[in-house]
């Protein structure tokens, strides 16, 4: 399934990391760290956004639903529509919980009821 932009829905994931990611203003809030897959149902669970701090340190990662990210090509980077003050009142974790506990599953609950996505489970 096409982007919200219609940008094409095949991407590997290496091409996803690092890229910057900007709120509906157009400033850079952050970056894309990495995505958590869903083998089961062969999903991404969701995005794991970074944003603040300095070289890795005081980095806050949030869980952002893929289907959010939507990327623009004059900026080379993924629009989030919403705020960063949104996105910074969003549930916070280290970068190790996203994996745990059989995939972060209450990470992806968390992350689709505050930014109210529809489920894809």
């Amino acid at each position: 399934m096409p982007t919200p932009a219609g940008h094409t829905s095949a991407i590997t994931a290496s091409k996803v990391s690092g890229t910057a990611v900007y709120d509906t203003k157009g400033d850079k809030i952050g970056h894309v760290e990495d995505l958590v897959l869903d083998k089961t149902s062969n999903a991404i669970m969701f995005a794991i956004v970074s944003f603040g701090g300095f070289l890795g340190i005081g980095e806050k990662y949030h869980s952002v639903p893929w289907s959010v990210l939507d990327y623009n090509k004059e900026k080379g980077g993924y629009v989030v529509p919403m705020s960063k003050e949104t996105l910074e009142k969003a549930p916070v974790y280290s970068i190790g919980d996203f994996t745990k506990n059989d995939g972060g599953v209450s990470i992806r609950d968390k992350s689709y009821d505050y930014y109210s996505v529809a489920k894809y489970w």
